[in-house]
């Protein structure tokens, strides 16, 4: 039996392949990935490397073992993820998988978002599928804000449409290391995390902590969807995806994005890492 982390290559992967390998031994680990050469470091640490693409349903049914308990990170092609993640989910169960985990969004089936549209529909795959799970419904990462600092800093203003909404954001490694938890103990099966920073912090809030900390006047520029999403696509940013911002700050607006349960603080046994703290490290 193996820990198997999909899209282990990425940003949030790579973070929970560390938190892994911080419990257990190298070669308890799995990682599928799509370019071999990008896992050659893991590979070298003696984490096994399986090779398939989400896109892949061949090299797919190759890439995990019965009794894995497998970790599936959501895919970052909005508008294909559903065909991907049932790729991936048929593929586990036609291999017996003993878990399979599951990086969502905050509220599941009440996140009436666009975005969240595709984890809800992955999430109803794998209740129809009967294989073991569990749901950890990601939040906002801190780092969707402390990103973009370079422009904001530049431009001087934070902009954005989502009024006094408030976001319980954590950092990504926050929320690694719960998937390490869930992935490596016991009682997480067939269960459901809503995974979310301690504090929820509205714009203003965060404009003014970067005020604070650069010691620049930074204003929070709220402005109407329509000319927020004109301001996005002026930068530069695809109308599509810019579209997706607009709609996430209205989400914002009306609280979807606010809820502070606490399971990510008693998964990880700590609390989970201020939004300060973050805007600090990506200052430095």
């Amino acid at each position: 039996m193996s820990i198997v982390i999909t899209g282990a290559t990425g940003a949030l992967g790579r973070l929970v392949v560390e938190e892994l390998l911080a419990r257990v031994d190298a070669d308890r680990v799995a990682v599928v990935v799509r370019d071999e050469e990008k896992a050659a470091d893991l590979a070298e640490r003696g984490v096994e490397v399986r090779v398939a693409d989400y896109d892949d349903r061949a090299a797919l049914s190759a890439a995990f073992r019965a009794g894995d308990r497998v970790l599936l990170i959501s895919g970052n092609e909005i508008g294909r993820r559903v065909a991907q993640h049932t790729a991936v989910l048929e593929a586990a169960q036609a291999a017996g998988v003993a878990q399979l985990a599951y990086t969502g969004i905050l509220g599941g089936p009440e996140a009436d978002f666009d975005l969240a549209a595709e984890h809800r529909a992955t999430e109803q795959a794998i209740l129809d599928s009967g294989i073991p799970y569990t749901f950890l419904r990601n939040g906002w990462y801190h780092e969707n804000y402390t990103g973009n600092l370079s422009s904001v800093l530049e431009h001087g203003a934070v902009v954005g449409s989502a009024g006094e909404g408030r976001v319980a954001s954590a950092a990504r490694a926050d929320y690694a290391a719960a998937a390490a938890v869930v992935l490596t103990g016991e009682g997480h099966l067939n269960r459901v995390y809503e995974l979310s920073g301690d504090t929820a912090w509205s714009l203003a809030e965060y404009t003014a902590e970067l005020s604070a900390q650069t010691g620049k006047e930074i204003a929070y520029a709220q402005v109407p969807a329509a000319e927020h999403l004109s301001v996005l696509t002026g930068a530069g940013v695809p109308e599509g995806f810019a579209a997706i911002i607009v709609d996430v700050d209205a989400a914002i607006a009306r609280g979807r994005l606010a809820g502070t349960s606490g399971d990510l603080a008693r998964l990880i046994g700590r609390p989970t890492t201020p939004v300060a703290e973050a805007i600090a490290a990506a200052l430095a």
